[in-house]
């Protein structure tokens, strides 16, 4: 597909990479729903791509909700005029050892089943609701070709201290095979991107010297940008011969 012909969602978009995705895509002329739960950033977002050639809508969605999920879908269908895309981007983390132990005190600590739930609900149940509101937008409105694109991690393959991340990014890449024998039929790719570390306001949080530490592990020797995961981003999206597969961007990063 070309990026000017796309009426595409974009979760978590207010800031770090969806934010770039969101720019590239109207700097494209795509038209452009944003969601996400920080308001003032979709609005700062959105004063920041007028204009454009594209076009840019926002509205708040919290992707763990799954009302939320179908009103968006709904609302983005009606303000684009249609819908054919998804960059399922959003996602937290509340990284934490699944269980461990104080090297003083011997006390045992374990994760707890909010910080379980969290990111479960936000970066797997949501993504996959987003995907089920889209599909099914898409097949009531007899809107074809379609593209799909999950944001999963290299962390899918496992990393100490994000059993639930993990697990989450995990699940994603297999429903991105999943996914695209489901509606391969109806004229729908699905594909997934596994950024490595890359600076957005959610690596910016860790602490310095674990942080500097990783980057020291990045084979090509930096950390990744936003524009590293775009270019990924948009060959998913324009060639019409990739489906079911994962890209994992990370620099040679193993985790």
């Amino acid at each position: 597909m070309e990026l000017n012909e796309l009426k595409v969602i974009v979760t978590g978009g207010a800031q770090g990479m969806g934010a770039h995705f969101a720019r590239r895509l109207v700097e494209a002329g795509a038209s452009v729903a944003v969601g996400d739960v920080k308001e003032e950033g979709l609005s700062a977002l959105a004063e920041s791509l007028k204009g454009l050639p594209g076009k840019i809508f926002v509205h708040k969605l919290n992707v763990a909700e799954e009302a939320e999920c179908e009103s968006f879908v709904s609302w983005a269908h009606d303000a684009m005029g249609g819908l054919n895309a998804l960059i399922n981007n959003a996602g937290i983390l509340r990284d934490g050892l699944l269980v461990k132990k104080d090297r003083e005190t011997g006390a045992v600590k374990k994760l707890s089943r909010a910080e379980w739930d969290a990111v479960i609900g936000v970066n797997l149940s949501g993504a996959t609701f987003m995907v089920r509101e889209v599909v099914a937008k898409m097949l009531s409105t007899n809107s074809r070709p379609g593209v799909i694109v999950n944001m999963s991690s290299i962390a899918r393959h496992g990393n100490r201290g994000q059993s639930n991340y993990s697990a989450a990014k995990a699940a994603l890449a297999a429903n991105t095979l999943t996914w695209a024998r489901e509606f391969g039929a109806f004229g729908i790719r699905v594909g997934a991107v596994a950024p490595g570390m890359i600076e957005t306001p959610m690596t910016q949080g860790m602490h310095q010297k674990a942080r500097d530490a990783l980057v020291e592990r990045v084979p090509v020797g930096r950390i990744g940008l936003p524009e590293d995961i775009w270019r990924a981003v948009k060959f998913v999206i324009e060639c019409d011969y990739f489906t079911a597969r994962t890209i994992d961007v990370d620099g040679g990063l193993a985790m």
